[in-house]
């Protein structure tokens, strides 16, 4: 008897709850993410990343990942605004000598670090001190070595002195992130619990770091521009961008960098994800590109570099793996600024005289339809990171070189492992990656033949010294018609050289759920990111925080 009536007990309970979410499905409220909602701060938001930062000290790590993370941890002394003019950061302004070799700061009163200690000039003084310490493993050090005298006369002044006029001067103080001198002092920069610990001044402070897994960032109250509106940030280490999407159409995260198939077919036919979550696009400061290693032969063969050039279909990658979205290029700046020489061409795609100079070079094909120059086939892998439309990208290019008979094998690699093995190393014969750039044209660090040494950005071991002294030129020349002609000069002589195939500059395409309110549309210059700390998320838009995993 007690079975029967506790068999009808479970029923009954069971049609209940069936009726209930049958209920809750038919009367459940519609969202209006539309609507216009009231400012508020808390909440988290979340977003994907596909590398994990390598070290949250930007000077030493030299990722993007990191950089990312470290943004919305540290500041600098100036920043640029929307417009992408100068505007005060740490410093509440700064002057600039008659003689445009000295500049003065005048740091904000009152600074404090999260561990509410002050911030001071000799913080500053301390972190130009270590970027130019020749026993610091950094990529950034050569801007800051110009410097021939830094002073910090008072704990709110900090004053350097230039050997002659530097035009990129301002520029570099935007992205050189202050550190806390109390803590970093009896530290060795390259090797510092500082790198997984930090302690900033910045609108965020880390709150958690799960190998593998995500980097967990939450208010800083004692930022020194107030506390951001949204109180945590929460980056996913997703590899995959497929991945990626699954979790942002699931609701598990709020934001991601999308790829042109599903900007431009998946997001129009799912009027499901048009109505909670915005598209965004933008032509960013960067470009990809197919780099050889100088050092490696037959890469150190001219002919042979401008063979490959002309041997890849540009147009097919940008149509082909970017839908469009894309823009050929023939210089390492962004299409449509003054820095861009408009008389240069991209490399057509020719594969006869691709053959031509492949033949000057010593190759011929044999019974197989292979080249071969000494009884050795032209052959050579490409390596990129876990990046879709980078290995994509290599897989279009390995077609077309196939084709005049060069044998191509590609190797993705986690990006770790990337640049530690083999982009610091040396170890790898092509690679397929990206550069972002700054906004001001000096590409010193990146091509001057000086910077060659590990873990400095000239890893392809470019040398040419017409290019030296174009570029020691336009970083002292004020003059800014002088200066675009020093730079369509120096990207006359990138191209002919064939260091790199620019491959294309595609457009920036995000993905924003629309519970995240405060983003400017359309973008302005800086970028829809470039007031992340006003972005708000309402109350009623929140996901329950036990699913911010």
């Amino acid at each position: 008897m007690k079975k029967k009536f506790l068999l009808l007990n479970l029923t009954t309970i069971l049609i209940s709850s069936l009726f209930v979410i049958s209920c809750s499905k038919e009367y459940s409220e519609v969202i209006d993410y539309n609507k216009e909602y009231k400012i508020i701060s808390g909440g988290s938001l979340i977003n994907a990343m596909a590398g994990e930062p390598s070290n949250l000290i930007a000077m030493i790590a030299g990722d993007s990942a990191s950089s990312q993370i470290a943004g919305n941890i540290f500041n600098s002394l100036i920043k640029y605004d929307e417009n992408l003019n100068y505007a005060p950061d740490l410093a509440e302004s700064w002057e600039i000598s008659k003689n445009q070799k000295t500049i003065t700061f005048k740091l904000k009163k009152g600074l404090k670090w999260a561990d509410d200690r002050p911030l001071t000039s000799s913080d500053v003084l301390f972190t130009w001190k270590l970027i130019t310490n020749p026993d610091t493993r950094t990529p950034y050090a050569s801007d800051y070595q110009l410097v021939k005298k830094a002073s910090a006369p008072d704990p709110l002044t900090f004053r350097i002195t230039y050997e002659s006029s530097y035009a990129p001067a301002l520029d570099t103080w935007t992205s050189l992130h202050i550190l806390p001198k109390h803590i970093l002092k009896n530290e060795d920069i390259n090797n510092t619990f500082f790198s997984r610990k930090p302690v900033g001044s910045s609108y965020y402070k880390l709150k958690e770091w799960i190998s593998g897994q995500q980097v967990t960032l939450e208010a800083n109250e004692k930022s020194i521009s107030g506390a951001p509106l949204i109180k945590k940030l929460i980056s996913r280490i997703i590899p995959d961008t497929s991945s990626q999407f699954l979790e942002l159409t699931a609701d598990n995260i709020d934001l991601m960098n999308i790829n042109p198939i599903q900007y431009q077919r998946v997001f129009p036919a799912r009027t499901d994800l048009q109505e909670k979550i915005e598209l965004y696009k933008e032509l960013g400061n960067g470009y990809t590109y197919l780099g050889f290693n100088l050092k490696k032969e037959p890469f150190n063969d001219i002919k042979v570099r401008q063979a490959l050039n002309y041997a890849i279909d540009k147009d097919e990658v940008i149509k082909g793996v970017l839908l469009g979205l894309g823009e050929p290029i023939s210089s390492p700046y962004k299409p449509g600024t003054r820095w861009n020489n408009p008389n240069l061409n991209p490399y057509p795609y020719k594969p006869s005289r691709a053959l031509k100079l492949l033949k000057e070079a010593g190759f011929k094909k044999n019974d197989n339809g292979q080249l071969m120059r000494d009884g050795k086939p032209l052959k050579f892998e490409i390596i990129t990171n876990q990046n879709k439309q980078r290995e994509m990208t290599a897989v279009v290019i390995q077609k077309r070189l196939q084709e005049i008979g060069v044998e191509v094998s590609i190797r993705v690699i986690e990006w770790a492992s990337f640049v530690n093995r083999f982009i610091k190393t040396g170890d790898f014969d092509v690679v397929v990656l990206g550069w972002g750039l700054s906004l001001d044209p000096d590409q010193y660090n990146i091509w001057h033949s000086s910077q060659q040494g590990p873990g400095q950005f000239n890893f392809l071991g470019y040398s040419n010294k017409n290019v030296d002294r174009l570029l020691e030129l336009g970083r002292k020349e004020l003059n800014i018609s002088k200066r675009e002609k020093i730079y369509h000069k120096f990207s006359k002589y990138l191209l002919e050289d064939s260091p790199i195939v620019y491959l294309y500059a595609g457009y920036g395409l995000s993905a924003v759920h629309k519970r995240v309110k405060g983003i400017k549309n359309p973008a302005p210059p800086a970028g829809i990111y470039h007031n992340n700390y006003d972005w708000f998320i309402p109350n009623p838009l929140r996901r329950n925080e036990i699913s911010a995993r």
